[in-house]
């Protein structure tokens, strides 16, 4: 935080920044005199309570930068308390005696105050900047960190927004209140002690008039403050309505709703509706209390007219000199900001802390998979592919049942083994255990012999790949998104993975090649496009063990056999766990697996399963008879 800058009016004095009615420049959030505790700050404390050795904690690698920081705070805020008594001694010294030797050396003392405190403020500003912005990094890429560590059980249960909020919204917040906030407060409480008793050096019977002002201007300071704390909260509600309009509107997805179902009229009316409650209420928060505003305006302009009087009678004023007077008046014009700074410190910590609350919250949420103490490293170039399942059992958090039961499976190397069944069979949570997107509650899931949970989560990344019926493709170049899923990949490679996704010629055609961009979500290609580049992103890394994950339910009869001629190439040669939508793409499956109620109810080839006229039986004469009543 800048040292303060002189108060206007008052030579050499050092208040806090704001203009004495306590007004803030436009777009400014009041932080000022009268800040109430926010509830529902104080009640992320209760739930999630931060002990205050945590936070000192984070600062620990800091403790130099610190001291500094805060003797700067001290020294610059002692020495702005020199200049009204300066001013004292050129009035009633320098200049009545025309003694030039003093008076250059006041005016001399005056300028070097006004340089070596604006030289601190320049200093305390660059430290404290450096000392919140490592503090925020530290704790912003270990939250990004432990986000990603996460269950997915996590991120379904919470908002997509709410995590982003914490991440940069809290995080930013926090790092005004580490390199400003605190600075604040420490300057407002030296200043203030100091500046009080300055005047009482000065003074003792005018301080206890200045002082006798102080709880009105309080009151109409706290008035003001909350009033427009409560119009700003629906303000805060408002803009969040329209932020929410805009991303949802404006998105890819929205706007091809809206252009098909024909809602952009409603949708302008309903932007141009919200944004006008939002303006009505930005004035309105302009405009609160400024009848308020004006009485503590006359209040504080009546202080020096009141010393004055006392300076003026024989009663009170006790032989005072005009440079004391003077002195004195700019002493105290500049206590009641630093006074009312301090009374805002409990609101300060309140807020401060619920900060840290939010982030500790999230960081404090546990890994339930992460890397073993000592893992069992399995070659991905050497891997046979080998997967088994044994006596695995899994239940979700807070469900009543089991999703899967006592299952027992073998997926032999090079092998193809598809899944079916209805609707919540547990198919796809078998497919995550696989993946380890999910550890079994019981039983165990091996890749060539060795545990998954013994493995660290790169490796099984690198022996498992997955493509879901989800394609997800990244706002950049095609390039750029198949190698994410292997940095150093070359072109070559990337051409390659290309081709044996049957992919590369699509790609060659467009005019920038695979410098082309996707653009949101893909929407720039088919969906059979979009999954032919998953799938090229997911062989670029040449997995082991290839779980394909309903691939082509959401595909088109054409660009189905399209998808699926190029998952049969790449499958060759490798462990597949295909998800069935369509039982016609899995007749070649050398193991076809049926799913009931999370237990295997029957297993075989395509031909033993139909004649034994069971579950698969049923389910495959159903999508025939359903595929003739189309087709005539």
């Amino acid at each position: 935080m800048t040292a303060p800058t002189t108060f206007p009016g008052s030579p050499g004095v050092r208040p806090q920044p704001g203009t004495p009615d306590g007004e803030r420049e436009p777009g400014h959030q009041s932080r000022g005199a009268g800040r109430r505790k926010n509830p529902a700050d104080v009640a992320q404390l209760e739930q999630h309570p931060v002990p205050l050795r945590r936070i000192a904690a984070l600062f620990g690698p800091h403790r130099r930068p610190l001291a500094i920081v805060t003797a700067i705070i001290v020294v610059s805020s002692l020495i702005g308390l020199v200049t009204p008594f300066l001013t004292k001694h050129l009035i009633d010294d320098a200049i009545p005696h025309q003694n030039v030797r003093l008076l250059l050396f006041l005016v001399g003392g005056m300028l070097a105050i006004t340089v070596t405190t604006q030289a601190l403020g320049v200093i305390q500003t660059w430290l404290s900047t450096k000392i919140g912005q490592q503090v925020m990094h530290g704790l912003r890429t270990d939250l990004f960190s432990h986000l990603q560590r996460l269950p997915l059980g996590f991120f379904t249960r919470t908002r997509g927004g709410e995590v982003q909020s914490r991440l940069t919204n809290d995080v930013n917040a926090m790092q005004g209140v580490v390199t400003n906030s605190a600075t604040s407060v420490a300057t407002n409480i030296t200043t203030a002690v100091g500046t009080a008793a300055a005047m009482a050096l000065l003074s003792w019977r005018l301080s206890l008039l200045s002082l006798l002002v102080l709880p009105p201007a309080i009151w109409l300071t706290r008035r003001v403050a909350r009033l427009r704390r409560t119009i700003q909260t629906r303000a805060q509600r408002a803009l969040a309505d329209m932020q929410t309009q805009i991303e949802e509107s404006l998105s890819i997805s929205g706007v091809l709703l809206a252009k098909t179902v024909g809602s952009g009229p409603v949708l302008s009316q309903h932007f141009r509706d919200t944004s006008a409650e939002l303006t009505e209420l930005e004035l309105q928060s302009q405009m609160a209390g400024r009848w308020r505003m004006g009485t503590m305006a006359i209040v504080f302009s009546a202080i020096p007219a009141l010393i004055y009087l006392a300076a003026g009678l024989p009663a009170t004023s006790g032989g005072m000199t005009i440079g004391t007077l003077v002195a004195f008046t700019a002493l105290q014009s500049a206590l009641f900001r630093p006074m009312l700074g301090v009374l805002n410190v409990g609101a300060e910590v309140v807020t401060s802390m619920a900060l840290f609350s939010r982030v500790f919250e999230f960081l404090d949420m546990p890994v339930t998979i992460d890397d073993p103490e000592n893992p069992i490293p399995v070659d991905p170039a050497t891997a046979q592919g080998d997967v088994t399942l044994t006596d695995v059992t899994f239940r979700y958090d807070g469900a009543d049942r089991d999703a899967l039961t006592h299952i027992d499976l073998e997926l032999p190397a090079g092998k193809q083994v598809a899944l079916v069944g209805a609707t919540g069979s547990g198919k796809s949570t078998l497919a995550g255990l696989v993946s380890r997107l999910h550890d079994p509650s019981g039983g165990s899931v091996r890749i060539d012999g060795v545990d998954l949970r013994d493995m660290t989560l790169q490796n099984v990344s690198d022996l498992v790949g997955v493509v879901s019926q989800q394609s997800y493709l990244l706002h950049t170049t095609i390039r750029e998104n198949l190698r994410y899923a292997r940095p150093d990949a070359t072109d070559i490679q990337i051409e390659q993975a290309a081709r044996a996704a049957q992919v590369h010629d699509l790609i060659e055609a467009l005019p920038d090649g695979y410098d082309t961009l996707v653009g949101a979500r893909g929407h720039r290609f088919s969906g059979g496009e979009q999954q032919r580049i998953a799938l090229a992103r997911t062989i670029l890394r040449d997995p082991a063990v290839l779980v394909l994950d309903e691939a082509t339910s959401a595909l088109d009869n054409a660009t189905e056999r399209a998808v699926q001629d190029a998952l049969d190439e790449v499958s060759r040669g490798r462990t597949t766990l295909t998800i069935a939508h369509r039982l016609s793409t899995i007749q070649g499956a050398d193991l076809i697996v049926v799913l009931d109620g999370g237990r295997i109810a029957e297993r075989g080839t395509h031909d033993e399963l139909l004649a034994r006229g069971g579950r698969y039986a049923t389910l495959w004469n159903s999508q025939a008879t359903r595929h003739a009543s189309q087709m005539s």
